[in-house]
């Protein structure tokens, strides 16, 4: 999710608009492949990109799994790496990297790889239990167990191809594996959802964290990548004044949580329809996961307290 000042989700646009299954090419070395997994977590879909137009190809997040290929089990049955496989007929794939491990962008990692024998790269393994905590299960948090990396491209590291190279920026937050990838070449940044073009990302506890996230906005505003090219939503040609923006967004949700608080102990569920006036009920469970981040961040930092239950039970302001 990304347009810095919304609540979680957003209208998903006309199906006529997506070009679903079709690669696009958005700059010289970069084509855009939309997989058919719309849904209010995913807006459109899920963003595949690739990376070449020589004799090699990286594809950056391949979405969720899809067509059975080489024997893998066709677990959506969208066709989405049939697509892949034809967009990229001609060349070889080199590379499947993913940002994270989340099921709209990692489990069509095996198929393809079994198609095309190609390494995957990119973030670290990571399966973890996102029940929901008492705040409701989000649509697109689960993990992809099968999951498994033959190299992880750390911070820093990078790999290169036919005309282009691109680098490892590690941004923990969203998840703590996640990872954007360079183009060097263009200035371009895959930022997964870390920064989507359309919707604030959910900071889903436990393994979504507050602060980490925050760390990794700072981060990506203090470099002069020139455009941004998310999982979900359109690009984003102004991408230090979304993160600024972004930045600010966040604190004021913190300090929409200390106002609440500073009006008597409340629980997620009092904080939500307080703050999230409108919200699509479906979005529920993940607003109650991004102010359970925040709260646990304010715990941290001593302005705050959980009851005996928490996160249940009501949270209060220390004064």
């Amino acid at each position: 999710m990304a347009s810095s000042n919304s609540a979680p989700g957003a209208s998903i646009p006309d199906p006529s608009e997506w070009n679903t299954g079709l690669a696009v090419e958005i700059e010289p070395l970069v084509r855009r492949l939309l997989a058919p997994n719309p849904s209010p977590f995913t807006f459109n879909g899920t963003q595949t990109y690739l990376v070449g137009r020589g004799q090699d190809v990286a594809v950056i997040d391949p979405g969720p799994a899809g067509t059975g290929v080489a024997g893998h089990a066709d677990t959506n049955g969208n066709g989405h790496v049939e697509a892949i496989l034809k967009a990229t007929a001609g060349q070889r794939i080199a590379a499947i990297m993913c940002t994270h491990t989340h099921r709209d962008h990692s489990p069509a990692a095996g198929p393809l790889q079994a198609a095309t024998g190609a390494p995957i790269i990119g973030c670290a393994a990571l399966t973890i239990d996102d029940s929901g905590a008492g705040t409701g299960v989000r649509a697109d948090a689960e993990f992809d167990p099968l999951y498994a990396p033959d190299r992880v491209l750390n911070d820093g590291e990078r790999l290169t191809g036919d005309g282009w190279t691109l680098e490892g920026v590690t941004t923990p937050g969203h998840t703590s594996n996640h990872v954007c990838f360079a183009l060097l070449e263009s200035g371009a940044l895959f930022t997964g959802d870390h920064v989507m073009g359309w919707s604030t990302t959910v900071v889903s506890p436990p393994d979504g964290d507050m602060a980490a996230y925050m760390h990794s906005l700072a981060k990506l505003q203090a470099r002069e990548d020139l455009v941004y090219y998310p999982a979900h939503g359109p690009a984003v040609t102004k991408p230090q004044q979304l993160v600024r923006g972004m930045i600010g967004h966040r604190r004021q949700r913190e300090a929409q949580i200390l106002r609440v608080l500073g009006e008597g102990s409340a629980t997620i569920p009092e904080m939500v329809a307080q703050m999230y006036k409108g919200l699509d009920p479906r979005l529920t469970g993940a607003a109650g996961r991004s102010v359970l981040a925040h709260l646990l961040d304010l715990e941290t930092q001593g302005r705050i307290m959980r009851g005996p239950d928490a996160p249940e039970q009501p949270w209060t302001l220390i004064a």
